[in-house]
C-alpha cells in the first residue's frame, strides 16, 4: 500500500497548520487589546454599562494600593463620583494566549481626580482573560504602581 502523504507533503501541511494557528492566535490578541482599550475608555467615562459585560462575576481585582475587590465593589467604583479620570490610556501590551484563557500584561497612564485631588499613575498590570462561549471576559486584574 502506497503512503498517502509524501515528507515533503507532510512538512507544508504542519506549516500551513502552524501559519493558521498563528494567525488565529493574533486575531485573538487583538480582540484582547480592542476589549483593553474599551474597559479604559469605559472608565474614563463612567460607563458601568460598557464595563460589566467585560467582567466575569468572579473578578478579582487588585488596585495598585493592594486593595481587593469582586466585581460589584469594582463596578461601584467606576460609577464613583468620588473618582474622575480624566485620561486612562495604555502605553505598552503584551498578550499570551492559552486556549481559552489569556494573559495581558502592560503599562497604562491614568490621570484625573480622586477625591478632589489630582493624581498621575502609571501603572504595570496583569489581567487573565477567559473565553465563554466566544466572549473574552476579564476574570482576574492586579495592578502595580510605577514609581516615576
Amino acid at each position: 500500500m502506497k503512503a498517502p502523504w509524501k515528507t515533503g507533503q507532510l512538512a507544508i501541511l504542519a506549516m500551513v497548520a502552524s501559519s493558521i494557528q498563528a494567525s488565529a492566535q493574533n486575531t485573538v490578541q487583538e480582540r484582547i487589546l480592542i476589549l483593553e482599550s474599551a474597559w479604559n475608555q469605559a472608565v474614563q467615562l463612567r460607563d458601568g454599562k460598557a464595563v460589566e459585560p467585560l467582567l466575569g462575576n468572579e473578578l478579582i481585582y487588585i488596585d495598585y494600593d493592594g486593595t481587593v475587590m469582586n466585581k460589584g465593589q469594582y463596578m461601584a467604583s467606576v460609577k464613583s463620583s468620588a473618582l474622575h479620570a480624566e485620561q486612562v490610556t495604555n502605553e505598552a501590551m503584551k498578550v499570551r494566549v492559552y486556549g481559552a484563557s489569556a494573559v495581558v500584561v502592560g503599562v497604562y497612564r491614568e490621570k484625573g481626580t480622586r477625591h478632589g485631588k489630582r493624581y498621575l499613575h502609571r501603572e504595570r498590570f496583569v489581567d487573565t482573560w477567559l473565553n465563554r462561549e466566544g466572549a473574552w471576559v476579564c476574570v482576574a486584574s492586579q495592578s502595580t504602581l510605577i514609581k516615576h
